[in-house]
């Protein structure tokens, strides 16, 4: 029997799902009984990505995906000063890599629009690299084009994309924002809470629209939670206070690259 003929005699065995080779088996990888290993790839590819680029730690900045730059109402004020903050906590926190070969404190979001768009675009303004964190969804806008695009991912899994949201976060800066918004600032303030999570300082950035959405005074009254809870978040109202607050927080932070943050801030300023 030649060669062609020995195919095929073995054309339907050849031909079987089950003689693939299982990392090659598109149907079997994403298949239930696969899902344990889904999140196991999840967590390494993003893992080692971030390894190699040396991020030791992140400034997670969550808000709105429907803040728009030039936006009516408070939208624009909030755009540019998320941007502002962006260049800042990039320059002054660490992000740029030293001789160390770490970087502390790169800019981290969900990688959408909006006031995550906002904080990535000030990180690369200033030219420092910056995460995004993206989540599959059915209208799911693209990646926003501001991430470091070695640094932007895409995850099927919730639980494993706030994962790494949270597991590199030195500090949290919650612009404002809706139902995601509320769920991931509400996620580490229960971690912080329960000291599930490091210390980390959070800061919630236009304390009148988060007063007029938490009455936080409520929960204390309540009894749902201590007033000592009530110090597991500091306000801040412009992208200088935010980064004072974190100081005070307790964030450490790597040698600061002078320069461009402020001029970038004047253009936030200025509307360029």
């Amino acid at each position: 029997m030649n060669s062609a003929d020995r195919r095929a005699a073995h054309a339907a065995q050849l031909a079987s799902p089950s003689y693939r080779l299982a990392a090659l088996d598109e149907d079997f990888l994403l298949g239930p009984s696969m899902r344990g290993v889904r999140f196991l790839l999840e967590f390494a590819k993003v893992d080692e990505a971030l390894r190699d680029w040396g991020v030791r730690s992140t400034i997670v900045v969550f808000g709105s995906a429907r803040v728009r730059e030039h936006g009516p109402g408070r939208q624009a004020a909030w755009y540019a000063a998320a941007r502002a903050f962006g260049a800042l906590a990039s320059e002054r926190g660490g992000a740029f890599l030293e001789g160390g070969g770490t970087r502390d404190n790169v800019i981290a979001t969900g990688g959408g629009p909006g006031l995550m768009e906002a904080a990535n675009r000030g990180a690369f303004d200033v030219g420092a690299p910056n995460i995004g964190f993206n989540i599959t969804l059915p209208h799911e806008e693209e990646p926003n084009p501001y991430t470091t695009p070695a640094l932007t991912f895409r995850f099927h899994y919730f639980a494993m994309r706030k994962m790494h949201l949270a597991m590199r976060a030195n500090a949290l800066v919650v612009f404002p924002g809706g139902f995601g918004t509320l769920d991931e600032l509400f996620e580490i303030l229960n971690l912080r809470q329960t000291d599930k999570a490091p210390r980390i300082p959070v800061v919630l950035f236009d304390e009148a629209y988060w007063r007029s959405v938490i009455n936080f005074e409520a929960l204390v009254e309540a009894g749902m939670i201590g007033r000592q809870d009530l110090g597991l978040f500091r306000f801040a109202d412009s992208p200088e206070d935010a980064w004072a607050e974190l100081l005070k927080g307790g964030l450490s932070v790597g040698e600061p690259v002078e320069g461009a943050a402020q001029d970038v801030r004047d253009s936030c300023v200025r509307g360029g």
